[in-house]
């Protein structure tokens, strides 16, 4: 009894298990299960790949986010002949932490992936069918990464009638409502053995035809109970303040009149609505992917938004307003009467609703978004009717009304009290509209916004009935002025895609290509540093960075970097701003001095030095990285029979960590460690399945990359660096000095290969 406990407790390999693994547990399992517990001839059914993951272990879903690092997951179908299998949507992936402290999206803890296979009608009932298939994943912890290849089988009887698995249904439910939720095109089937991929539906939406009575209705009933809910979201709410104070006036109004008030709104929220979806289906027929909430991506309607909804939060405050005799549309919203007000405020409703749709309606835009044109604008439509409803049923029946507190003091009170909810609103929107536009720009928005409100005090405090003409008529000039002037200050501006972060290594590798490189250290708090920047807008100097191809680097000190600051010492500067220029050949650079004003001629002066300058190296010649050969475990037995230093890197495509650790070897002092002990790099790249590199790790004990490891003449075992600390330059030095007393290179004949 106790022999299989000692054998395992010994790492013994045994059939069956790899090397090294007897009791020990595995990142990632898979194994399959079935929505039936038999099948019947000619059936289709659905089947779910389960895979269940160690704590800390994550895989990846069928498709990667752009520029993100790994390997999607897929299922490969060894299915007997005359089988069909055809890929379901899988549910939604999670962010989790992956190698080197950063985030990805993946599956961790317990998943089921389904698919649908469908049997042939030539089976016969008391058959047993045996399905298998391969999942190949990459299995990543925060530490590691390493492909793995599992395999899935089940063994299903068949009989006349298919019986549901009740013990899986469960399963199978969920599976269905993580993708209808989830997904918005249908995914091509990886068909095998005959297997014809599923064609996916054209781009021109569903018709009410290829929908069911039961899901029309229930789809309609969630998007009335979406739009209705949207009336008390945070983005909607300081809207309907103003809504609410015109009922209260209109509370003695003609019931006629309070109807009129009522069908505006809701038609301000109607065409609203129609707009945005005939822009939608438009911009989708000419090819664009696009969705609700589509026109807060552009920094103008954005921008637009900002300023009204601030400009209405501040005449709410009373900062400023709107006379009787003009006709402005702050009048028209807050006055007693105009149905140009109540239109007005339905439109403003649908504008400021897009964003805070998401919670209660995700699942009926995305419904209504795949739809054909007139089937989309219904179902919009009723969306639009749920948003307007509450003032729908007080406009039908003013009765209601009487129910409100009389007109008096308190809507001041309650009008300014909406004003801070109207300016959290325009708070939202501006932080939304920053991520749009530049850094720069950000700060010149939230700037430009305090003169447009001082240009609104302005009005409100000089521009009223009881002041004098000539007043009057002063006031409304600098009104102007200063709200021009805001204006200007605040409009988004692009991204300036001119400058890029700086680092230490970027400049070294630009250096050695002979790139000319500007570098500006600054900071957010450095109020010179802020004033400068204009410099950089003038045409011209633009013009010279162009013409000589200069690189431009920002260093951000706005948070303590020792890096910064080491490169200021070297300097032999302290404080910022300092403008430094790289003149290829040159050892030293050019800094701009800081003592005289900074002007664009005095850039322009220092760039005129890189005229007479050497070219930028084109091609392999710019490569300033060590000369990194392939691996093969020959290659390795030869160097060190020839006592020649190897340094190998286990590296793939897929291991994050190694991907950003690539910028250690690019430090000078490192390749000059290098070269000085004349080590031969290799590169082993396991971004493709390699038994050889499998083989390799397995002697080493191991199962991940990156791993890095310095063979030194005259030691039996390679030195493996740390792989729990991040590699540093320091480190590979670290490993590199044990070189300091080696036996030195054969040379010639006398080098023989160890067998």
């Amino acid at each position: 009894m106790l022999l299989p406990a000692a054998i395992m407790a010994q790492g013994i390999d045994l059939p069956g298990l790899k090397p090294g693994t007897a009791g020990k547990k595995e990142p990632v399992t898979a194994s399959l299960v079935s929505e039936h517990s038999s099948i019947a001839p000619g059936g289709t059914f659905r089947v779910a790949v389960k895979l269940q993951h160690a704590p800390t272990y994550h895989t990846y879903g069928k498709t990667l986010p752009p520029d993100a690092t790994g390997l999607p997951t897929t299922i490969d179908w060894k299915l007997p002949e005359g089988w069909k299998a055809e890929d379901l949507p899988w549910p939604p992936t999670h962010e989790t932490e992956s190698t080197g402290g950063t985030k990805t999206q993946g599956y961790s803890d317990t998943v089921y992936l389904p698919a649908r296979l469908t049997a042939p009608a030539g089976i016969k009932p008391g058959e047993q069918v045996k399905l298998e298939g391969e999942v190949k994943a990459l299995v990543c912890d925060p530490q590691t990464c390493q492909p793995t290849t599992l395999q899935i089988s089940l063994t299903l009887p068949v009989a006349d009638a298919a019986v549901t698995d009740a013990a899986q249904a469960s399963v199978f439910a969920a599976a269905a409502s993580a993708g209808d939720s989830t997904s918005t095109t249908p995914e091509k089937s990886n068909a095998t053995n005959g297997t014809t991929p599923t064609e996916s539906k054209a781009s021109d939406g569903t018709s009410f035809s290829d929908m069911s009575v039961g899901d029309i209705f229930k789809q309609l009933l969630f998007a009335f109970l979406g739009g209705l809910i949207l009336n008390i979201m945070p983005c909607v709410f300081p809207v309907l303040g103003i809504k609410v104070t015109s009922i209260v006036h209109q509370s003695g109004e003609d019931p006629r009149r309070v109807l009129a008030h009522g069908l505006a709104y809701t038609f301000g929220i109607l065409i609203s609505f129609w707009v945005l979806v005939a822009v939608l289906q438009g911009l989708r027929a000419a090819g664009e992917q696009l969705a609700w909430g589509f026109q807060l991506q552009s920094p103008w309607f954005s921008f637009i938004v900002v300023l009204i909804i601030f400009i209405f939060g501040l005449n709410m405050a009373g900062v400023f307003e709107v006379g009787t005799s003009t006709t402005g549309v702050g009048m028209e919203l807050t006055g007693k009467s105009g149905l140009k007000g109540s239109f007005f405020t339905g439109l403003l409703a649908t504008l400021v609703a897009t964003p805070c749709a998401a919670p209660f309606l995700a699942g009926a835009l995305t419904f209504a978004l795949g739809l054909s044109l007139w089937p989309s604008l219904v179902f919009f439509t009723v969306i639009a009717l749920g948003l307007a409803f509450p003032f729908l049923v007080l406009a039908f029946f003013p009765r209601l009304l009487r129910v409100l507190p009389r007109p008096g003091a308190w809507m001041e009170s309650f009008k300014q009290a909406m004003a801070f909810l109207m300016l959290a609103a325009a708070a939202y929107f501006t932080w939304s509209l920053m991520g749009l536009i530049g850094e720069y720009s950000q700060r010149d928005l939230l700037i430009g916004l305090v003169f447009i409100a001082a240009a609104c005090w302005i009005y409100g405090r000089w521009f009223t009935p009881d002041k004098p003409a000539k007043t009057r008529v002063k006031a409304i000039i600098f009104t102007v002025l200063v709200f021009v002037f805001g204006f200007w200050m605040a409009y988004p501006r692009p991204k300036d895609g001119m400058w890029k972060e700086w680092s230490p290594e970027l400049v070294d590798d630009l250096r050695a290509k002979n790139v000319p490189v500007f570098v500006d250290f600054t900071a957010r708090w450095c109020a010179t540093c802020q004033a400068n920047k204009w410099v950089y807008k003038n045409q011209a100097l633009q013009a010279d960075f162009r013409k000589y191809g200069v690189e431009l680097l920002r260093a951000d000190w706005t948070t303590p970097d020792v890096r910064i600051e080491d490169a200021l010492a070297l300097l032999k500067k302290s404080a910022i701003p300092v403008n430094v220029l790289y003149i290829p050949g040159q050892k030293d650079p050019v800094i701009i001095d800081p003592d005289v004003p900074y002007t664009p001629s005095l850039v322009r002066e220092a760039l005129a030095k890189l005229e007479h300058a050497p070219k930028p190296i084109k091609g392999d010649k710019a490569q300033a990285s060590l000369d990194w050969k392939t691996w093969a475990p020959e290659a390795v037995d030869e160097l060190r029979s020839k006592k020649v230093p190897v340094f190998v890197e286990f590296t793939a495509q897929w291991a994050a960590a190694a991907q950003q650790e690539q910028h250690v070897y690019k430090d000078r002092s490192l390749q000059h460690e290098f070269r000085k002990h004349e080590v031969e790099v290799l590169r082993a790249d396991w971004t493709q399945p390699d038994p050889r590199i499998e083989q390799a790790l397995a002697k080493l004990k191991v199962t991940y990359v990156p791993l890095r490891l310095l063979y030194v003449p005259g030691q039996n075992k390679p030195i493996k660096l740390n792989p729990d600390m991040p590699l540093t330059a320091s480190l590979v030095k670290e490993a590199l000095a044990k070189l300091e007393h080696t036996p030195m290179p054969a040379k010639g004949e006398t080098a023989q290969v160890i067998q």
